[in-house]
């Protein structure tokens, strides 16, 4: 938990694809694009170390991915409890795609791409 302009905010990872950061980017870093039909929820990560893992699978379909962090009132994400999905660490909130817009409204600052990583040749 991070206090950012004296509001109490929780720290949010995200491994990005470049269709995905190009709309981050659209919104000026403000605001996470709809989800698509067979993208019910949306979902950040816990940690970095996760976001950084998720990213490097996915690269093997995609060639490259990003790592995004970005700080969400603790109000808002009270409202969605931590969802543990696999070993230690692999933790993530499972935000439902109608409930996006007002995670946008949640958001502190800016989503700040973290990390980039590309396939190995």
């Amino acid at each position: 938990m991070t206090k950012l302009r004296n509001i109490e905010t929780i720290t949010c990872y995200r491994p990005t694809g470049q269709k995905e950061l190009d709309l981050v980017i659209e919104s000026n870093y403000l605001k996470w694009p709809p989800r698509l039909p067979e993208q019910p929820i949306f979902y950040p990560v816990t940690n970095e170390k996760y976001a950084i893992e998720l990213t490097q699978w996915n690269i093997t379909d995609f060639g490259k991915g990003y790592v995004t962090k970005f700080e969400v009132k603790k109000a808002f994400m009270d409202n969605y409890p931590v969802k543990k999905v696999g070993a230690i660490g692999h933790t993530e909130w499972w935000i439902p795609a109608e409930d996006l817009d007002d995670l946008n409204r949640n958001i502190v600052g800016k989503i700040e791409v973290i990390g980039e990583y590309s396939k190995k040749t």
